[in-house]
């Protein structure tokens, strides 16, 4: 499914420049190729109920593993994707990349992949109805290694990186052809609601599974589960 739009999205990324305070910016679309062809190989073909879109990779998540909300133990040990990965053009000190080395766990996608392990037992199972894919792929940090999220960017620099990251949006739902976009989090439900607009698609929004939240430290997936039923989407009870 992704070879042709992981290319487009990844060319007209390329030429985007980005001022202070980022400093460094990482496209795991790029440097982690090998484990997101993977990804989307093995879970990404046929229709699908239900597109789960987050914002942009966390650091010791997509930006290690290639794979949205990628912890390395749950990618590696529940997806069963492990691929080579290599380095960012110009790499952040306090931010390196080790791919499936990396010793941290990316808590919203232990979150995430967690919950849906425990609901589904199998990826085989959830993957019949869901996929899960990233608005937009870059990372953007500060010197000090400071996370910086898209929406922050100046206008001028969101307006051309949106534009490309809509276009991918609106090929990946062209292939999955879900009935539901569901934004993990406010912004990516607003930038699916830009990107989609007019289509015959039902939109939405769950918590996002982030510590930063304290709604999400308070039991991110039964929050989650009655969001999704509140959109028809009824899960099944947790896995034994």
């Amino acid at each position: 499914m992704a070879d042709t739009w992981t290319d487009d999205l990844v060319a007209a990324l390329r030429p985007l420049r980005f001022g202070p305070p980022v400093t460094h910016v990482y496209n795991p679309l790029e440097y982690a190729r090998a484990p997101w062809d993977r990804y989307v190989e093995r879970w990404g073909a046929g229709r699908r109920e239900v597109l789960l879109l987050g914002m942009n990779p966390g650091p010791f998540g997509m930006a290690q593993t290639g794979v949205p909300f990628g912890d390395v133990g749950m990618v590696r040990d529940w997806l069963g994707i492990e691929a080579a990965v290599g380095k960012p053009a110009v790499e952040n000190p306090k931010r390196p990349i080790v791919g499936f080395a990396c010793p941290r766990s990316e808590v919203s996608g232990t979150r995430l992949w967690g919950f849906f392990r425990e609901t589904f037992g199998t990826p085989e199972r959830f993957f019949a109805r869901f996929f899960v894919a990233n608005y937009c792929p870059l990372v953007f940090m500060e010197a000090s290694g400071r996370n910086v999220t898209p929406d922050k960017l100046p206008a001028a620099e969101r307006a051309p990186l949106f534009a490309a990251c809509d276009e991918a949006l609106r090929r990946i739902v062209d292939e999955l052809q879900p009935r539901l976009v569901i934004g993990v989090g406010g912004f990516a439900e607003k930038r699916a609601r830009e990107a989609l607009g007019g289509r015959n698609l039902q939109l939405g929004c769950i918590l996002h599974p982030s510590p930063a939240s304290p709604a999400a430290n308070r039991g991110w997936g039964e929050v989650v589960r009655r969001q999704l039923a509140g959109y028809g989407v009824e899960l099944p009870p947790p896995a034994a």
